[in-house]
């Protein structure tokens, strides 16, 4: 990163047709932004990417939110959106005339202005402020285990990282009824946390085999295709993208039963930073499946209701996973807390 972040006053422009200005009541701190300090760049850039706030100026083709209204700010499209439709990145022009561009919007910021499509109007029941880790960590991790991996009752699920994207993705798998969800993570308090969140059994994998340990815990009936016992979970979910890691989700994948139909998936949800090592041998022999997740595979406008009714309900605890708030001159304290492991769950800035 080299330099502290920068906190400057700008003016943003009037709306364009398919703009929102909100006026924002918090933002989610991601790890992505932290990826993004360390990309090399060739101008200054602004970042964050989930908020909620208030509308308080739309463009003249913007129909499905008013000044006034509530809204989710997030990453990705509200809805299916035509293959050309895809707005330029949100840049914005400093004071001394030098731009400072986004990877696709902005928000630590005390306002912002997004194209139409990421912006999602919020239930009238909704507190403010935690629910701004909506637009990305509960979207990611509760998503990929929605969407992408297509979690039913009574699968067995393991989440390997429980910070607060992974703490998502136990918080989907409780909401649609796994059993069991194991969660591994190198740290103890975070297991502590994550038993909170939906996990019923944590694997603390600095003092043992990880895969060896889900294995132990998920016997399963028959024998495979070598005539061995078979165990493993039907779903695993590398929250980290670490190259350990990504090669434990697929080993704690279930075994494939000889002549069964069977096919346990593993999905990388976690932005990997190098190239991951993984047994393709075993991938092959019990036909395990592995993909990625972007966003959770979600669409808001269709989901995002569907995760505020397990807020109402308990299964998805925001106001537990919000465990450290930072006003936005504190945002170089909120960067190094994360960065160095000291939030437990997601932190968040919060405007006056």
């Amino acid at each position: 990163m080299g330099h502290p972040l920068r906190i400057e006053s700008v003016e943003l422009p009037d709306p364009g047709p398919t703009d929102v200005v909100v006026r924002q009541f918090a933002s989610g701190v991601c790890l992505t932004q932290i990826h993004e300090m360390h990309t090399p760049r060739t101008s200054d850039v602004v970042l964050g990417h989930e908020a909620t706030g208030k509308v308080v100026a739309v463009g003249s083709e913007v129909s499905h939110v008013s000044p006034g209204d509530r809204v989710y700010v997030t990453w990705l499209p509200r809805g299916v959106q035509p293959p050309d439709r895809r707005p330029a990145p949100a840049q914005i022009t400093q004071g001394d005339g030098t731009p400072a561009v986004s990877q696709g919007i902005f928000t630590w910021a005390d306002h912002t202005i997004a194209d139409e499509m990421f912006i999602v109007p919020m239930p009238d029941d909704a507190p403010d402020d935690v629910t701004a880790i909506v637009g990305c960590a509960v979207m990611t991790g509760a998503g990929a285990v929605m969407n992408t991996a297509g979690v039913t009752a009574g699968s067995s699920v393991a989440v390997f990282g429980v910070g607060g994207v992974g703490c998502s993705a136990l918080s989907a798998a409780k909401a649609l009824g796994a059993d069991p969800i194991i969660a591994v993570d190198l740290n103890q308090e975070k297991l502590d946390f994550a038993l909170r969140h939906g996990a019923t059994i944590g694997v603390n994998a600095s003092d043992c085999d990880p895969v060896a340990q889900i294995h132990d815990l998920t016997p399963q009936e028959g024998l495979d295709f070598m005539g061995m016992s078979c165990s493993g979970v039907d779903f695993a979910f590398d929250c980290i993208g670490a190259e350990t890691t990504l090669g434990q989700v697929v080993l704690s994948l279930r075994k494939k039963r000889w002549a069964s139909d069977e096919r346990a998936k593993a999905v990388l949800v976690g932005i990997p930073m190098s190239v991951p090592a993984v047994d393709i041998a075993d991938m092959l022999l019990h036909e395990k499946q592995l993909t990625g997740s972007i966003g959770g595979t979600c669409h808001p406008e269709r989901d995002f209701p569907i995760f505020m009714d397990w807020y109402r309900r308990g299964d998805l605890d925001l106001d537990g996973l919000v465990t450290q708030r930072f006003a936005l001159d504190e945002i170089n304290e909120a960067v190094d807390a994360l960065e160095n492991g000291r939030i437990t769950g997601r932190s968040i800035l919060v405007f006056d």
